[in-house]
């Protein structure tokens, strides 16, 4: 088996053995269900109430997915604009990180006096959530931009312009891409976080629905939902990544 076949079924052996071994655990220790739920037990879950999961995961999926295409725009638009400047890199870099360190469930009560509970809040919870790994890194491939470069495309009559979308942003595309993988995940994390506090209907409601019932295995079956949906995503940029910036990883094995 060649390298590349192990590491496509690497992740899969590995969760594979973690749920046999969740199972045999479960199965020895004779664990509730009201408590720690089996494998067996969350993919009973799935089946039994696979109609309302798939209702709810993708309220979810398009709360997300909105909230993560309007972080794409603002974000990678901030990015420009701070990484082609050093003075602007300068004075609004810290001013980012600050509002990034700010707990974004806290935002979830102010939006939803702003927009009511629903659809609303989740979306920009996402969004808040996930724009600044966009911004951050295309903001920071465009400021290493080597200077000595710079220098030798002014020299032969490029201007600022030219450098900014002829090297600039190629040059950031591994970056774009890395933060694609990592704003998805957590663009996931906000809509649920917001749908589990300020609406009627998402994984996140499905969540707090399950728990104050005391249906564990359905609560266990929505987080295994959100990680597929996450994990398929974040998969699909690599995809994309890989084709698109084969140059950046062509000694990749």
């Amino acid at each position: 088996m060649n390298t590349k076949a192990i590491k496509t079924f690497a992740p899969w052996a590995l969760l594979a053995a973690i749920l046999l071994l969740w199972q045999a655990a479960c199965s020895l220790f004779d664990v509730s269900e009201f408590i720690f739920p089996s494998p067996y037990a969350i993919g009973v879950a799935l089946v039994d109430y696979a109609g309302p999961i798939a209702g709810h995961a993708w309220q979810t999926f398009w709360v997300t997915m909105a909230g993560f295409a309007i972080a794409v725009a603002v974000g990678v638009s901030f990015g420009v604009l701070i990484g082609s400047s050093p003075v602007m890199y300068a004075a609004a870099y810290p001013l980012m990180t600050a509002f990034n360190a700010l707990p974004k469930a806290a935002f979830v009560p102010i939006l939803v006096v702003w927009f009511g509970i629903g659809a609303g809040p989740a979306i920009l919870t996402a969004f808040l959530i996930s724009f600044f790994p966009i911004m951050v890194n295309i903001a920071t491939g465009l400021a290493t931009l080597e200077p000595e470069l710079e220098d030798v495309l002014r020299v032969l009559g490029a201007r600022r312009l030219d450098v900014l979308l002829k090297v600039g942003l190629p040059r950031s595309m591994p970056y774009f891409f890395a933060s694609l993988k990592v704003a998805i995940t957590l663009a996931f994390v906000g809509s649920t976080v917001s749908e589990m506090n300020a609406a009627n209907e998402g994984i996140g409601y499905l969540l707090v629905s399950a728990g104050s019932s005391m249906q564990m295995p359905l609560a266990f079956a929505g987080l295994g939902v959100i990680g597929a949906m996450a994990m398929a995503m974040y998969e699909l940029f690599a995809v994309v990544e890989r084709r698109s910036t084969a140059w950046a990883h062509r000694g990749a094995r």
